[in-house]
């Protein structure tokens, strides 16, 4: 989980700051909301997806699916930052709080589901018991981090984004 949330909420928005840095990406779009909705549903899937059982131990299994799921998680990274950042406008800004909003809730909510499970949801051996936790509290505590740590910057996202939706 750590790793997943490196890729996800530090090295993407990172990355999304420093291409908008350069001014290419997204500029003069004519369909902001498209973009964001598009951003933020392939977000979700992308998110949810790889934590369905199936798709998270084969993750876990086999390094080529590892490496596609980390890519998966650093596009869509990139994709919800870089469109909530992208605008310039009253609008953008107030589309980029909806999207940061949204992710932030779809991640503190499967976070939220992680910690609370009553049984394992993946395989004992996939839950590896980091720091002499047993798989299930290994389970909680990464849903735990995804909840606090995987939306907290989507949170913040929206916050900066709506301060520079009232501030003009």
């Amino acid at each position: 989980m750590i790793l997943h949330l490196g890729v996800t909420v530090v090295a993407a928005p990172l990355i999304a700051v420093g291409l908008l840095n350069l001014g290419k990406p997204l500029a003069g779009s004519s369909r902001p909301l498209l973009l964001a909705v598009a951003a933020s549903l392939f977000e979700l899937i992308v998110v949810w997806g790889w934590h369905a059982p199936a798709a998270h131990e084969a993750a876990a299994a086999r390094d080529p699916v590892f490496v596609a799921q980390q890519l998966s998680f650093l596009a869509a990274g990139l994709g919800i930052w870089t469109v909530s950042f992208a605008g310039a406008s009253r609008a953008s800004a107030g589309i980029g709080v909806l999207a940061m909003m949204f992710t932030f809730m779809h991640m503190a909510m499967l976070g939220i589901l992680l910690s609370l499970a009553p049984d394992l949801i993946y395989a004992p051996m996939y839950c590896l018991g980091a720091w002499g936790f047993e798989p299930l509290e290994d389970q909680r505590l990464g849903g735990a981090l995804m909840a606090v740590f995987g939306g907290l910057p989507y949170l913040f996202g929206g916050i900066v984004l709506a301060f520079r939706l009232l501030r003009e």
